[in-house]
């Protein structure tokens, strides 16, 4: 097997992680640690029902990783992620000696592994982490478009049913003249 091949192949447990954090509303991050060829710890973003802003898919599996190793330093393990990490997790990456890193799809608006920072290559820093970008990019990239896309529109549905209640409200209150009591959504006026 090729490092392309076994890349694939643990990208593709990342993103199995991943998935677990969409059922359950999460950012859809997923993240694995390999070590001799095997996978020795497993996360995904789980900071909405930890209620932990720390809750992300690569501190878990670094952490659980340095539980089975019983070492804080990871310096023979690969960390493979669906996403780039952010400062923190690019951070704790620094600091457990990870010398390799494999991400999936860019993060613009808070990657650390080159997007808006590169702390992976820091030459002040005592340690460097090799990194392989866009493995699985496609599929990493298009399970986080879906997320958002969902959020939005539940974003925009909110919106839309505040606005209608706060319309409601005005024409009880008297506020708003006839015409923009017509606005009100069908259900709202029958109340």
């Amino acid at each position: 097997m090729t490092c392309s091949d076994s890349d694939e192949k643990y990208m593709k447990a990342a993103l199995l992680q991943a998935e677990k954090a969409l059922v359950k509303n999460e950012v859809p991050i997923g993240c694995v640690i390999l070590r001799e060829g095997k996978i020795i710890a497993r996360g995904y973003n789980r900071r909405t029902e930890a209620g932990n802003v720390l809750a992300h898919a690569e501190i878990i599996a670094i952490q659980k990783a340095c539980r089975k190793l019983q070492d804080w330093r990871l310096e023979d393990c690969t960390l493979y992620v669906t996403l780039e990490p952010c400062p923190m997790c690019a951070g704790a990456i620094v600091q457990a000696r990870i010398p390799r890193v494999v991400i999936g799809c860019m993060n613009p608006k808070a990657g650390c592994a080159g997007s808006i920072l590169d702390l992976f290559h820091e030459e002040r820093f005592n340690h460097q982490v090799e990194t392989r970008t866009g493995v699985l990019e496609a599929d990493c990239s298009a399970l986080m478009k879906r997320f958002f896309a969902v959020l939005r529109k539940g974003w925009k549905e909110k919106k839309a049913l505040r606005r209608a209640e706060r319309l409601q409200q005005e024409a009880a209150d008297g506020a708003i003249t006839e015409p923009a009591a017509r606005k009100l959504p069908a259900k709202m006026k029958e109340a």
